[in-house]
């Protein structure tokens, strides 16, 4: 009886930190599926960050003044793609260095948000509600999973792997991994690699400005300065882990959705070690992940050609 328990104890953790696990990750799959098509068209935006913030503050706002969920969806995403219109013109437009444009984004989307959010601070608004409230398969685990699941969730799971397929199987998809090998290539081909960009940092813009709102909206439901902490520098890190792959985009950001997740139940669970300390493992799993990337597509290749020409 007590080995049922006890067991029935350890499935009801299990699916809480499984449902933990997705929520926590959802934001990240929007920022980081967002970074990787921009970075597969030869371009690194660091302003993720900012963008991340935009599209939080913008979708928190609109939610807070009508209580739809969807309308702030749309106002992140307007917020997030407006910002990164900023980094295409200073890049693509005027040539600016593509690293000290993304900076200057960052700070500007910080700046912005810390003041036109000053009144919104902890203010509360509703989410989305899941999509099978009712669940019973029987399973517990499952269960719990499933009675959590919501729009938002369900959408970013099945991002990457869409975005993966519309790369290697749609004509535009091909157009953008062209540019992302060769310029002259793809000129010969009649492809017109800044216009290819342009909407890259456009469409990563409007992704990540989906994933702040739901951050600020959907998973903590409220409005705090600076709330992304760091989120988007986290993406743009993550492409390398991903190898510039949409479909390797989900297991990434699963694992630090995973660890963010057991981190938060162990400071919960009271456990001896400095917050702080436990608080810095999702980002030191993010730095040991992406090494390992690095090191494997030093090796075998990865990261698209003319990206290569960034870093030099």
């Amino acid at each position: 009886m007590e080995a049922a328990a006890a067991d029935a104890g350890w499935l009801a953790v299990l699916g809480a930190w499984l449902a933990a696990t997705l929520r926590s990750a959802t934001p990240l799959l929007f920022a980081l599926s967002g970074e990787t098509l921009v970075q597969r068209t030869a371009v690194i935006n660091l302003g993720t960050e900012g963008q991340l913030l935009a599209g939080a503050c913008g979708g928190f706002a609109v939610a807070a003044w009508t209580g739809d969920p969807l309308a702030a969806i749309a106002a992140g995403a307007l917020a997030g793609m407006l910002l990164s219109a900023i980094h295409a013109g200073l890049c693509l437009g005027l040539g600016a260095n593509q690293i000290g444009s993304g900076i200057a984004v960052w700070m500007l989307g910080l700046g912005l948000t810390s003041y036109f959010g000053r009144d919104l601070v902890g203010a509360q608004v509703a989410g989305f509600g899941p999509l099978l409230p009712d669940a019973a398969t029987g399973f517990a685990p499952l269960d719990l999973l499933l009675r959590q699941l919501g729009p938002a969730t369900l959408a970013a799971l099945l991002l990457p792997l869409a975005l993966g397929l519309w790369l290697r199987r749609a004509h535009a998809g091909l157009r953008w991994q062209a540019v992302g090998e060769s310029f002259d290539a793809a000129r010969a081909l009649g492809i017109r690699p800044g216009m290819v960009q342009l909407q890259a940092v456009l469409l990563g813009g409007l992704l990540s400005g989906i994933g702040g709102a739901i951050l600020s909206v959907d998973y903590t439901q409220t409005w705090a300065n600076d709330i992304s902490k760091g989120l988007g520098l986290v993406a743009v890190g993550l492409v390398i882990a991903a190898r510039w792959n949409p479909w390797l985009v989900l297991p990434v950001a699963l694992l630090f959705g995973g660890t963010d997740a057991a981190v938060l139940r162990l400071q919960a669970a009271g456990v001896e070690i400095s917050s702080y300390l436990l608080a810095c493992l999702p980002y030191l799993l993010c730095l040991g992940v992406v090494v390992l990337g690095y090191l494997r597509q030093s090796a075998s290749g990865g990261m698209p050609a003319e990206l290569r020409r960034v870093f030099r």
